[in-house]
């Protein structure tokens, strides 16, 4: 079955469309990943004009979703060099809904990709424009939707060039860091042909696996925990996305992803190649995951704590 959805300026065909009901806007979700994968972006390479209109793209969902900034800009900028390059106005993009209760979660997926090389864009729609749609849907739900703990989105650049816009926000935190109670990262998020998104970070945080195990039992995707352990660099994740630059910290991280698949770091990585239903049933599954931890996490982590301390002394 095919169903064809209208909205402005895309015509979306959803094929084999199976998902839950979702309190997400799914329409938006999947018009956000085509727009930032677009040919008109160029690949998202920082410090390109294809970044700049990246940049534009969200900070107009920043403002539609009533987003607070930082003192007074949306933008932190940094500058790197790779290969001779300079890249002197790469700028990640950070902006926060106030919650009721003291601390943060730090919600995070980074925008930038390969650039255009050898004459030929590489879109990356899955790695990662499909990380920062799903972040601006769960920004418009919460936008909506008061949080308990504060929520900081921060969707960083130079993520390619070493996790560098992640680095450049941790060593210059908006917050004091004993604030920053945890960070939800999302890379490649979108495709999976045996239907697994993985959440990885609780074997450095086994306090954090209470509410995902309750969440995989009626998930539409497979919620599976792993990625996280062992010397194998290619299956333990812990440093592989923007959420390492947290972990180095100390600050407790999950970060949810999908296995690599054919064209991972390739041209061919587009929007057509998306899994929609699996895609809006994974951002669901992250929605409900942010929604436990929020509601539960220092409770978590004192039951953590609570659990590894000998009784009786």
């Amino acid at each position: 079955m095919k169903l064809k959805f209208w909205l402005p300026a895309f015509l979306f065909v959803i094929p084999n469309l199976a998902v839950s009901q979702s309190p997400l806007d799914t329409l938006q979700l999947l018009y956000d990943v085509k727009a930032l994968s677009a040919d008109s972006m160029q690949g998202r390479k920082s410090c390109t004009i294809g970044s700049r209109k990246a940049q534009q793209y969200i900070l107009t969902a920043f403002q539609k979703n009533q987003l607070q900034p930082f003192n007074g800009s949306f933008k932190q900028y940094f500058s790197f060099s790779t290969r001779g390059s300079p890249c002197d106005s790469a700028a990640n993009l950070i902006g926060f809904l106030a919650g009721t209760a003291p601390n943060c979660i730090v919600l995070s997926a980074h925008y930038d990709h390969l650039g255009v090389v050898n004459g030929k864009i590489y879109h990356g729609a899955d790695d990662n424009a499909s990380g920062v749609a799903a972040l601006l849907a769960l920004m418009n739900y919460f936008s909506r939707h008061q949080p308990q703990h504060t929520l900081i989105f921060a969707v960083f650049d130079g993520e390619e060039a070493g996790l560098l816009g992640a680095k450049a926000f941790v060593e210059n935190l908006p917050v004091a860091q004993s604030r920053v109670a945890l960070n939800i990262n999302l890379d490649m998020v979108s495709r999976n042909e045996k239907n697994e998104l993985y959440a990885a970070g609780c074997s450095h945080y086994p306090f954090l696996q209470p509410p995902l195990k309750k969440i995989a039992k009626t998930s539409a995707v497979k919620l599976l925990l792993g990625h996280d352990k062992g010397g194998n660099s290619s299956d333990n994740w812990t440093n592989a996305s923007d959420h390492a630059a947290f972990h180095a910290k100390g600050i407790p991280f999950l970060y949810f992803g999908v296995e690599d698949h054919a064209d991972y770091h390739q041209p061919t990585d587009i929007f057509e190649k998306i899994s929609s239903g699996f895609f809006i049933n994974a951002t669901a599954a992250i929605l409900a995951a942010v929604l436990a931890l929020d509601q539960s996490l220092e409770a978590l982590r004192q039951a953590g704590m609570n659990k590894s301390t000998p009784s009786g002394h």
